[in-house]
């Protein structure tokens, strides 16, 4: 008998839960915790902070970073020659995709229908 393995038909047993037994999920047999033989798991959890994405962001430099790529068009509020874009169809098939532009210098944003 192969430890993690429902002795009866050979399937990978589902984690043994708080009632110290395993029900098959093939045959709907039932075991003991002795049918995972001497077997331990161990995990660790590590929670992400913003406090550390933010910290990142300036190891790569990725603070002035452009949304998508850039283009030569000129921002409306402050006049910077270069705005990045992302396209997405919001509107029927028939119709064209919605251009959003992001100004790289003052992040304004604005939308375009094509």
């Amino acid at each position: 008998m192969d430890p993690g393995f429902c002795p009866d038909c050979g399937s990978v047993l589902p984690p043994l839960k708080s009632l110290k037994k395993v029900c098959c999920y093939n045959c709907n047999g039932e075991f003991d915790a002795s049918a995972f033989g001497t077997m331990e798991s161990e995990y660790t959890i590590h929670f992400n902070s913003y406090e550390n994405k933010k910290l990142d962001q300036a190891e790569r430099g990725e603070e002035g970073a452009a949304d998508g790529p850039v283009v030569n068009r000129q921002c409306p509020k402050c006049g910077n020659d270069q705005m990045s874009y992302a396209t997405i169809q919001l509107r029927s098939v028939d119709e064209g995709q919605t251009v959003f532009f992001t100004c790289t210098k003052c992040k304004f944003k604005m939308s375009e229908n094509s």
